[in-house]
């Protein structure tokens, strides 16, 4: 059996693509890697692409490497890297070795670029800005050579060492390979290779004031690792030209097995950004609480919201891999953690808009306790205890003064309803404040309905939920929806002007006792309500966030 054919996945031209050149031994191994670079927190198009290089390493019995593309240190921080670590390993997935930084490589980096100097394809070039957009040309009409095109070998080796040791002013000049300026694609005129920035960086300090550009570095970091299938997404089409060149031109790299870039559709998502300029600019703005926003699309923020990294990755395979650029749907994300949800989130209680009951038939001072389960479909998970009592919270929602239609299976005056896991109660009478707003409502129970049905047949459909008051824990509510009211807000001018006002909205009210030890992050369902968790950054323990409704109400509004 060859080692393509123990992979049980669904195939796509990734899969067929590994599987054709370990057939061809062209490959004995796969190597991935994931290269984010340092410059703002992973967002869910980086899971995809952590899904797909760690899980293809995964399945063939091979490595991936956790390697920061660190060529620009006025944009980059060890915030970013330390944050990327750890989105990586709550995704569930370990990197190969040590980790991994171009920034290591500096001192390959630029012999690689002496050599090409050497062979008269890289020279140090002094146009300006301006001049560079000018001589560059256009889509449509091709560009001209710089007049420093021509400039000898020696000089070039010289005018480089200068740029090096810091004699020439940011900007003044840049080291450029030399290859066509007619070309029919951009990246290929002449494109720059070094540029000049007297930026402390994070991994090597002060050493540098020359820095590679990710096309040059990019290329070579994955050769030195020896990456066999090198996985970007569709904008880096173009530019596997310039990958091939710079590895075609290097002695070291010149060979049938260097690696090879193939490119993938990204992921863009409904109602939200995918840029990092763009969720800077939220954060900077002051329209988000940080990176970690659970409205933001990046992992953290997706985190402190309550999804799951089993949900994330189960996401990430039912999109799949293709060659095409499409929006993918909100509602198959939060289907992918609903479905992973149902299944691990313990049950319980909470009302969020209360309004008081008072069941008049019940003993003063008594609190009755009941044993309710955990996961009515999994019974392995136990039981916990709720209270019931004269005095209890309900929702707001679940009362009306009469019943609208025979189809009302809530509160009414005159009308019963049971319970969550308890009694059966009957709408008696109710107080209003000055405004006409209810703030009493009176009932009776039935003592014999306890996990039973009435005993004279009569029929109650309704169910409803409730917290019993003497022992209620008060808690804060964020329910969190689409950050934009737009499917494709990257779309608009002004992005910004399309945040949707009700993004977040924070009510008040009482959960069950039980929830006084429970976890920051840690899902639960409240009944009828919706998927939870605890906030992972708030002071107060009972602050919870939605992860998302009960189901998907969103599309039926479209």
């Amino acid at each position: 059996m060859s080692q393509n054919e123990t992979v049980e996945r669904p195939v796509n031209f990734i899969r067929n693509i590994i599987n054709a050149d370990l057939d061809t031994k062209l490959h004995e191994n796969v190597q991935t890697r994931f290269p984010p670079e340092p410059n703002g927190y992973l967002h869910i198009g980086h899971a995809k692409s952590i899904c797909l290089n760690f899980g293809l390493a995964e399945d063939y019995k091979g490595q991936c490497n956790l390697r920061f593309d660190d060529t620009n240190p006025a944009k980059e921080d060890l915030e970013y890297v330390e944050s990327i670590k750890r989105d990586v390993s709550w995704l569930g997935f370990n990197w190969s070795g040590d980790i991994c930084y171009s920034s290591s490589y500096f001192d390959q980096f630029y012999n690689y670029a002496v050599e090409l100097i050497k062979k008269g394809l890289a020279y140090v070039c002094f146009l300006n800005a301006d001049e560079t957009r000018e001589y560059r040309g256009t889509l449509t009409e091709p560009g001209k050579d710089s007049p420093y095109r021509d400039t000898s070998v020696e000089d070039n080796l010289a005018l480089f060492e200068k740029m090096k040791n810091g004699e020439f002013k940011e900007g003044e000049c840049v080291l450029r390979a030399k290859i066509d300026m007619s070309s029919s694609f951009m990246c290929m005129r002449d494109p720059a290779l070094y540029r000049i920035k007297f930026a402390h960086h994070h991994q090597t300090g002060d050493t540098w004031c020359i820095y590679p550009m990710y096309d040059f570095a990019h290329c070579i970091s994955d050769a030195i690792e020896g990456i066999s299938h090198s996985l970007c997404t569709l904008e880096f089409q173009d530019n596997r030209r310039l990958y091939d060149w710079v590895l075609e031109n290097l002695n070291d790299f010149d060979r049938p097995d260097r690696p090879h870039q193939y490119e993938f559709s990204r992921l863009n998502l409904e109602y939200t950004v995918m840029s990092k300029r763009k969720l800077h600019q939220l954060v900077d703005d002051g329209l988000v609480e940080g990176w970690d926003d659970p409205r933001m699309p990046t992992i953290s923020g997706m985190r402190r919201r309550g999804y799951t990294p089993a949900s994330i990755r189960d996401f990430a395979e039912r999109i799949g891999v293709s060659k095409v650029d499409s929006m993918t749907e909100m509602g198959i994300l939060e289907a992918a953690v609903r479905d992973d949800l149902n299944k691990v989130a313990p049950r319980t209680m909470a009302v969020m808009d209360p309004i008081k009951v008072v069941i008049e038939n019940y003993p003063e001072g008594e609190v009755e306790s009941i044993q309710a389960p955990i996961h009515p479909q999994n019974e392995e998970m136990g039981k916990r205890e709720i209270f019931f009592s004269r005095e209890l919270y309900i929702d707001r929602a679940d009362f009306m003064e009469t019943a609208p239609n025979s189809k009302y299976q809530r509160l009414a005056i005159d009308k019963e309803v049971r319970l969550r896991n308890a009694y059966i109660i009957k709408g008696e009478r109710f107080e209003t404040d000055a405004d006409g707003n209810f703030t009493t409502i009176y009932c009776s129970y039935d003592p014999e309905t306890l996990g039973k049905k009435p005993a004279d047949g009569r029929k109650v459909k309704g169910v409803i939920h409730f917290v019993e008051a003497t022992k209620a824990l008060p808690a804060e509510f964020r329910i969190y929806d689409r950050l934009f009211t737009v499917e494709n807000p990257a779309k608009e001018d002004d992005f910004e002007a399309v945040i949707n006002p009700d993004s977040l909205v924070v009510k008040n009210g009482f959960v069950e006792p039980g929830m006084a030890g429970s976890e920051p992050e840690k899902a639960y369902q409240f009944e009828r309500e919706g998927y939870f968790c605890r906030d992972n950054k708030s002071a107060n323990q009972q602050v919870y966030n939605r992860t998302v409704a009960l189901r998907d109400t969103w599309s039926q509004q479209k």
